[in-house]
């Protein structure tokens, strides 16, 4: 279907149609063999609460916005290379039904679907899209994905020190590391993840220190893997006499208590130690 539609005039005029909802705010969509295959409306469960999104999925990306006005207005549009997706499916809960997680490096979220139906028709397609694209580019699946954010209303205390309590006055946070619900006492480093943002983000307490500790662990790896590099080189006999040189080089609602978080079932306590 996709190299039937790929030049034709009515996949032209489709990809014009969201490029033109989006207006200027958007980028170009319009690429040589990239066809819309479908779109829809998706429940995606935000920071503060699950909120309407318009997605649209092409064979090689997934795009989705904010409705200003449906079907003539969109903004906010992201853009996600379908080959770093993967999807999971989640358990229904008492607020949201038919359940997914699209999991990408940079950012992983939920959404839900209207129906059961629904789901099982977005998930199908995805899953094919995926799987065809990176088949024709010859990669494996992405095996390393950004942690989602737990949602503001999951927890009234910060999920580290399990301490401070969450008000008005006092913010949360979140970890961009592992999604956690923090205080800024518990967040008040920055770490620097290539994979995710060219600037250090704010992370939790504990994740700051697994972090630290795989650095250093990468860096004596890398010390470990030049050493012998270095003593392969040719050796010298010192000069004879007494002039030998030496080398100088030495408001929140209550979450659902049957709810569990997206990707653990270890419970907040220990994370603490």
């Amino acid at each position: 279907m996709v190299d039937h539609l790929a030049n034709t005039e009515i996949n032209s005029q489709r990809i014009a149609a969201v490029e033109n909802c989006f207006g200027a705010s958007g980028q170009p969509l319009a690429v040589p063999g990239r066809v819309l295959l479908g779109e829809g409306i998706l429940t995606k469960e935000c920071r503060k609460k699950p909120k309407p999104r318009i997605f649209f999925l092409f064979n090689d990306i997934l795009v989705y916005g904010s409705i200003v006005i449906n079907k003539r207005k969109y903004n906010s549009q992201h853009i996600i290379p379908l080959e770093d997706v993967t999807l999971e499916m989640l358990p229904d809960t008492v607020q949201m039904k038919n359940r997914w997680m699209i999991k990408t490096s940079k950012k992983s979220f939920v959404v839900s679907a209207a129906s059961l139906t629904e789901r099982k028709e977005w998930i199908s397609h995805l899953e094919e899209c995926i799987r065809l694209l990176l088949a024709k580019m010859g990669r494996q699946p992405a095996t390393e994905h950004a942690a989602p954010w737990i949602p503001d209303k999951a927890t009234d205390i910060c999920m580290r020190c399990t301490q401070t309590k969450f008000s008005a006055l006092t913010r949360r946070h979140h970890c961009r590391k592992c999604g956690f619900v923090v205080c800024a006492e518990c967040s008040k480093q920055r770490f620097l993840m290539p994979r995710l943002s060219p600037k250090p983000l704010r992370v939790c307490s504990l994740c700051y220190r697994q972090l630290l500790a795989q650095k250093e662990e990468e860096a004596e790896t890398d010390r470990r893997r030049l050493e012998p590099r270095r003593s392969a080189g040719p050796g010298y006999e010192p000069s004879s006499g007494d002039d030998s040189d030496k080398s100088d080089d030495d408001k929140a609602e209550q979450w659902p208590a049957d709810m569990e978080f997206y990707t653990s079932a270890v419970p907040w306590s220990s994370f603490h130690s």
